[in-house]
């Protein structure tokens, strides 16, 4: 699947957690990755945030599909709580830790 993004908040996103929003990508081709519909707020579309884990890292991107794009809103590390959550949700063909 295609990712795309906003040029201005890929300047705002590397300014603020040093990654670019390309780097999106990685984080979602994680065959393992936790994805969790964000229902915090009415987005007027479904917004996700996965967890995924790259070079033995876990990362979090916050994401929207729209047709066969997700269009990438947020990448960041994540935090000890949300490396805790990627380790212990059990997902399918995976138990947890």
């Amino acid at each position: 699947m295609q990712i795309e993004f906003a040029s201005d908040k890929d300047a705002a996103n590397r300014a603020k957690h040093q990654v670019s929003l390309t780097f999106g990508a990685q984080v979602l081709a994680d065959a393992e990755r936790l994805d969790v519909l964000d229902v915090r707020f009415d987005y007027a579309e479904e917004r996700f945030v996965s967890y995924g884990m790259v070079d033995g890292r876990i990362w979090v991107c916050v994401f929207t599909t729209r047709g066969n794009t997700n269009r990438v809103i947020s990448v960041r590390k994540a935090n000890d709580r949300e490396t805790q959550r990627y380790h212990d949700t059990p997902r399918r063909g995976r138990s947890p830790r």
